[in-house]
């Protein structure tokens, strides 16, 4: 792990602290607040990919002083975890200095809602008194509503009018992260970069990091990005990796629906098997036609994707 924190920019630069976590003023003051108040409730933290969810769990446990175990429940979404990693860390005094121990089940929303998250809620009461829980997830719905009411539920979206305010803080976490390393930049496309895929910023520090070995960051980093996604969402597809099918979608949704299902169709000969293309020629229209008028757009291009995966037959990984 280690090796991995020290060359993933991501990892390299997570915030220790929350006032150096990037995040609207309204919620930097409610964790604050814990901070201040050396007590962490148990949380249910909800919102799109790499905005800061298990950051803020990892800051509020380093800074509170309390010893934490992080459980990745996309990877160990099983009853087992209860019987083992969980229950043996939950059982046991902390000798940090709090005296508290602080589960954070990462990506909660993987973990199985008819074994493991029914049984987290006896857990959550039986530890009460020596061991907290940090639940971080992209959708809400899919944790049962009894660990809703166990937790305080916070919500990372963040409104357009927020966005500003965030823009302007990451521009100069990561003007920092390339002088440090030594890259050089041009401004305007950093700004462009992030107006483009905030809220992830971890996705931005990906992706800077990925262009960086060139030693400079320029326009080259922005023409083959778009083909790039769409390589991505091919590979999902082809797979019927439903869950991460929709979460490209909620990390793709700062471009217009229309443009991304143009995008789709101008790849449609490197994506499908050629019987496939006509009939998918007719579902992209009549999707991009619907997208004019529906009140959701998120489940619009999602319902267009499921039936291309449905219906369509796909070649291998995009060259």
């Amino acid at each position: 792990m280690r090796d991995r924190e020290e060359f993933l920019w991501a990892e390299k630069y997570r915030p220790k602290t929350i006032s150096d976590c990037v995040l609207p003023d309204r919620l930097s003051k409610t964790f604050q607040e814990f901070v201040d108040n050396k007590e962490i409730p148990n949380l249910l933290l909800h919102g799109t990919a790499g905005v800061g969810k298990t950051t803020i769990a990892r800051a509020l446990c380093e800074q509170v002083g309390c010893t934490s175990i992080l459980i990745n429940g996309s990877e160990e979404s099983g009853i087992e975890i209860l019987r083992n990693k969980i229950k043996n860390f939950a059982s046991t005094v902390s000798l940090m200095q709090s005296g508290r121990k602080i589960v954070i089940l990462d990506e909660a929303d993987y973990l199985n809602p008819q074994s493991t998250q029914p049984a987290l809620r006896g857990f959550i009461e039986e530890f009460s008194q020596n061991c907290g829980f940090i639940f971080t997830c992209n959708f809400l719905n899919k944790i049962i509503t009894p660990l809703h009411s166990r937790c305080s539920v916070i919500d990372f979206s963040i409104s357009k009018s927020e966005l500003k305010n965030i823009e302007n803080s990451f521009l100069k976490r990561v003007e920092y992260i390339l002088k440090t390393e030594n890259v050089d930049y041009d401004k305007d496309v950093l700004v462009e970069l992030i107006e483009k895929h905030l809220p992830d910023l971890r996705r931005i520090l990906n992706e800077l990091h990925r262009y960086s070995s060139s030693g400079i960051i320029n326009s080259e980093i922005l023409k083959d990005y778009e083909v790039a996604n769409i390589k991505e969402l091919s590979d999902l597809l082809r797979n019927k990796k439903f869950d991460d099918v929709r979460q490209w979608v909620v990390a793709n949704l700062d471009n217009e629906p229309t443009v991304l299902l143009r995008q789709i169709y101008d790849s449609l000969s490197e994506m499908l098997k050629s019987e496939s293309i006509p009939e998918t020629i007719v579902i992209i229209s009549d999707y991009s036609y619907k997208s004019a008028f529906v009140v959701d757009q998120e489940i619009n291009l999602v319902s267009c994707l499921v039936e291309l995966m449905a219906n369509c037959e796909f070649l291998g990984t995009l060259e």
